[in-house]
């Protein structure tokens, strides 16, 4: 693969070089500990290094998110599971979801899976949807998938593949009593659509808590300022350029 400096402003990421990759999911890593996203040492990030979506990096197991180096990212493919057999084999539900879903849908470049506090929480209710009540309510309206299919720890094969299907083309999935899982086309997207539906669910469960009546928005102004975001994506890679430049002061390590 030729090496992409910059795959911002619609680059394509299949040529950003495997170690620019390794850093950025590794800078994902130590900002999902500083904003409050990560859970003892689980929970696991993801990003396809081939075409098709099937060879993927992700965390090894049990490996705590504020000391995840580039080097440290598995080198995984999905379509082989003599991996689990082996002495450096990923956490079965990592393999389960992550496994899945890059090889069944190559689109989903990136993909995130943690239980932040408020994305959590809202996980946890009858109706988990998101609505539509602000700017970054709104943001993903008509984006948002989600799987009330919940079977417990998802480490079965058809757990997987019912995550996946439900997915597809959404960028966010709501894992009832579950969690989140966060797909993109970089890791860049991806760690702004995570940053921006943390925010969302508290701002939504804050209005839910007042007890008081939600000016929901009608589905042609929630679909309209939707549509308003999209040109915005640079927004998303100079502000995950910002975050990598404060690591590279704090936490240079991330990089090795």
């Amino acid at each position: 693969m030729s090496v992409v400096t910059d795959v911002r402003f619609g680059a394509d990421p299949d040529r950003q070089s495997e170690q620019a990759l390794r850093e950025d999911l590794a800078a994902a890593f130590r900002l999902a500990v500083k904003f409050g996203w990560s859970e003892s040492v689980g929970n696991h990030f993801s990003a396809a290094v081939s075409e098709d979506g099937s060879k993927f990096l992700m965390n090894p197991k049990w490996r705590h998110f504020g000391e995840i180096r580039a080097s440290d990212l598995l080198l995984l493919d999905a379509n082989d599971d003599t991996v689990m057999a082996g002495e450096n084999a990923p956490d079965p539900s990592a393999w389960c979801i992550h496994g899945t879903v890059h090889r069944e849908n190559p689109k989903a470049r990136v993909l995130f899976h943690c239980h932040p506090p408020n994305a959590t929480a809202l996980a946890t209710l009858q109706d988990p949807s998101m609505k539509p009540i602000d700017l970054n309510t709104a943001r993903f309206f008509g984006k948002v998938a989600v799987d009330l299919g919940f079977g417990g720890m998802a480490d079965e094969a058809e757990e997987g593949r019912r995550i996946a299907e439900t997915l597809g083309d959404k960028p966010v999935l709501v894992m009832g009593n579950h969690g989140v899982s966060i797909s993109a086309v970089t890791v860049a997207e991806a760690f702004e659509h995570l940053y921006f539906f943390e925010r969302a669910a508290e701002t939504l469960l804050k209005a839910y808590g007042t007890g008081q009546p939600l000016a929901i928005m009608s589905d042609n102004l929630a679909a309209k300022t939707a549509a308003e975001w999209e040109p915005y994506v640079g927004m998303g890679y100079a502000h995950f350029d910002y975050w990598k430049r404060d690591l590279d002061r704090s936490e240079p390590d991330y990089r090795d």
